[in-house]
């Protein structure tokens, strides 16, 4: 009998060691190496195609390489197009991450039935039933749209070459296995295991897969972190359960631009496309009130128009509390210590609560003037013009620093019907003929000034 061949692998970052150790040396974890059984028998390659079996690849010289692009598939998904930069490439692995419960396989079950083309969906966690009955919430009907359980990787690659799919849906990656790998469904082995595996089938055929990877409690895809390097495409699925949005962003892309974003609404019947983000996150109010202001900040390339709250109020308890929902705490306190020092307000004995609205998380430093608007609005209880809304940064000197792709920021605004914005007068702005007022300011003063009339 064959000697049984073992290793010991990180289970945090794939590490692999001859012998146990208490902490790894690459990524400094302690008690994260666990011992695998790596191989149990003669491994062979999955059984391809008759056309690509015997295929043995060439080296060519740059200029004889077809450098013509290949047509995408496309997903009949805006959003989603948007983020993987036109379509699906074939031959591609996607893999998407997200938390439990935030709508993957949903989005994953959504697409695959609006494609036009032969779509086999693997799921190693729930029931040909369990998925039906979802596809009947979405209301979606595609005879080109075939539903697998399997967990086994090679049951799955006779069920293919039977078929013959353009595209495969695996859910997840974290709950296949391979005979080759002598270890549990979701260890370090086995999910490069069949990892490569599906690469290997992706390239050889020219088929799209698309993987659905679970994250752990740090907000990382679970397994290796080589599982991220293996792929050409990573997607994080991001919101709240408690909010209706859901933002799709892509980490990494390999066929297209990483700052794109799409940004989805879930409903009971599944997720619907938002193709306007600005017009659902500004609340509509029939009267104007104070401490609210709108801010123009852009999510990768798209321009967005948020609405951020502010609650200032005298504080019961001795310490005053500091408090941010969306938004960085620290920075809050920063922007908090510049309006004392620099604009003259006493804000050191009041609670200051702040709030973006619709959930979300935002990093642009270009809402820094929205938030300081909406502090002095409601610290003298004075309401902001509802057409106002502001793109600038500020320092901590008072001055309002200029921001990034300024233009395009003031067109959204106009686009939404805002009648003025406040940006820094360092920006250069090459806009013309627009019919949304441009006020220009340099100093936080200038702004209290334009706005406590």
């Amino acid at each position: 009998m064959a000697k049984v061949k073992t290793t010991y692998f990180c289970q945090n970052c794939g590490s692999q060691y001859p012998k146990w150790q208490g902490q790894c040396s690459s990524c400094k974890q302690w008690n994260s190496i666990v011992e695998e059984v790596v191989q149990k028998m003669e491994k062979k390659a999955w059984k391809s195609t008759t056309t690509v079996k015997n295929r043995v690849s060439k080296p060519l010289r740059v200029q004889d390489i077809d450098a013509s692009e290949e047509a995408r598939l496309n997903t009949y998904d805006a959003e989603f197009n948007r983020v993987l930069g036109g379509g699906i490439v074939p031959g591609s692995l996607i893999l998407l991450g997200g938390e439990p419960g935030i709508g993957k396989s949903t989005l994953l079950l959504q697409v695959s039935l609006n494609l036009p083309y032969k779509t086999l969906y693997v799921s190693g966690e729930e029931s040909q039933k369990q998925i039906k009955m979802r596809a009947q919430r979405i209301n979606a009907n595609n005879e080109m749209c075939y539903i697998l359980t399997e967990t086994k990787t090679q049951h799955i690659f006779k069920q293919i070459e039977v078929l013959e799919p353009e595209v495969v849906i695996i859910d997840s990656i974290q709950t296949l296995h391979s005979d080759y790998i002598e270890t549990s469904a979701g260890s370090v082995s086995q999910i490069k295991e069949c990892t490569t595996e599906l690469i290997k089938f992706a390239k050889e055929t020219a088929t799209p897969v698309l993987l659905i990877g679970h994250i752990t409690k740090d907000g990382h895809i679970a397994g290796p972190k080589i599982l991220e390097h293996m792929v050409d495409t990573v997607l994080q699925f991001e919101g709240d359960r408690n909010h209706v949005f859901r933002i799709l962003r892509a980490h990494k892309n390999r066929f297209g631009s990483t700052n794109e974003l799409g940004i989805y609404e879930m409903q009971g019947s599944g997720l619907r496309e938002v193709s306007n983000p600005s017009d659902i996150l500004i609340s509509k109010k029939d009267e104007e009130l104070s401490g609210n202001a709108v801010a123009v900040t852009l999510e990768g390339m798209r321009p967005l128009l948020i609405e951020v709250q502010a609650l200032v109020s005298t504080a019961v308890y001795g310490t005053p509390q500091r408090s941010a929902t969306g938004f960085n705490a620290k920075r809050l306190n920063m922007l908090l210590a510049v309006l004392e020092k620099r604009a003259g307000f006493r804000l050191g004995a009041k609670d200051v609560f702040l709030n973006i609205t619709g959930g979300i998380n935002v990093d642009d430093p270009a809402i820094d003037l929205a938030v300081v608007a909406a502090i002095l609005s409601s610290n003298e209880d004075e309401a902001i013009q509802k057409d106002y809304c502001f793109a600038g940064e500020v320092g901590l000197s008072g001055e309002i620093r200029p921001v990034q792709r300024v233009e395009q920021r003031i067109l959204e605004a106009e686009k939404l019907g805002f009648a003025t914005i406040f940006v820094s007068k360092y920006n250069k702005i090459s806009v013309k003929n627009t019919n949304i007022k441009i006020q220009l300011v340099s100093k936080i003063e200038d702004v209290a000034g334009h706005l406590m009339v």
